[in-house]
């Protein structure tokens, strides 16, 4: 039998990557689904991909920001509207967001990264938590965050913050909506191939993996899915309230990412925002200060 029959989820950032793969495995177990991205060339291409996989009946894609809180209504109003009820939200959306030393990161970059990676979730949750608590019987809420979000040095200072954010803020809601049976969990990933990490540098990434991990293959993004299916399912009635990380033991290694991978902008001179797959046009520059001299 079908994990997810008879269900309806809303999955942010739908249209690439993580959600994409989520999408695609939550319509093969059976429930329909509405993929919500920013980026409206990559909803046409993820449109395809389910027609590919014969789920096309199943999904619906919206175009929105989910830092807009009239965006992200109206996407989970389109579950309601499309399919009759919602029981799974996966706030997924995300950026690579502001980067470089904090002494030249702007201002606008990083309430940038901030809006789309808290406040994103943070309406996702609202608005779905909305629905679910008229329907009275329960749901699940899954948020993207990260094995950034655990420790420092494992991604660039606004992004490792938002994750952080995103954890906390994921247990406390998990205490309040407790009582109406609303599971809300995050998932943690470490490093997953998708576009948002290797940056057109996959091949380059896939050489360096082992050195990050013990485990000995690379992240995709149906390892996420496959979380993210067991936080959907009956099959996690009993967990709430968690941070899971998917990370091929990362985690128990201790992290430090940007040296590892050699992805530190700021050892590079480098300084600006990742608007990551959205559409919008990342910014690099060269910086402005220098550090004081030691």
């Amino acid at each position: 039998m079908s994990r997810l029959a008879g269900k309806v989820a809303v999955v942010t950032g739908g249209a690439s990557g993580l959600g994409l793969a989520t999408v695609l495995r939550f319509c093969a177990e059976g429930a329909r689904v509405v993929a919500v991205d920013l980026n409206a060339e990559s909803g046409k291409a993820m449109l395809s991909a389910a027609g590919d996989a014969g789920v096309a009946d199943a999904v619906r894609f919206v175009a929105a920001d989910v830092a807009d809180e009239d965006d992200v209504a109206a996407a989970v109003g389109t579950a309601v509207a499309e399919f009759g009820r919602l029981d799974v939200m996966f706030n997924n959306a995300g950026i690579g967001g502001a980067f470089g030393p904090v002494t030249d990161i702007e201002v606008d970059d990083w309430d940038y990264t901030f809006a789309v990676l808290v406040r994103g979730v943070f309406l996702g949750t609202k608005h779905a938590a909305r629905v679910m608590i008229d329907q009275g019987d329960g749901g699940s809420i899954i948020n993207t965050a990260s094995v950034a979000g655990l420790s420092g040095g494992a991604g660039p200072q606004a992004y490792s913050s938002a994750k952080a954010a995103v954890i906390n803020l994921s247990r406390s809601i998990a205490v309040e909506l407790a009582a109406h049976r609303i599971r809300v969990n995050a998932i943690c990933p470490g490093v997953i191939l998708t576009p948002l990490l290797h940056q057109g540098r996959e091949e380059q990434m896939r050489k360096l993996l082992p050195s990050v991990q013990p485990w000995p293959d690379h992240g995709r993004p149906e390892h996420i899915a496959g979380t993210a299916l067991f936080l959907a399912s009956a099959d996690s009635e009993f967990v709430t309230g968690q941070a899971i990380s998917v990370d091929g033991g990362l985690t128990a290694i201790g992290p430090d990412l940007g040296n590892r991978l050699q992805t530190r902008p700021g050892d590079a001179g480098l300084v600006g925002v990742n608007r990551g797959q959205t559409g919008l046009r990342s910014q690099i520059r060269r910086r402005v200060t220098d550090p004081a001299p030691g």
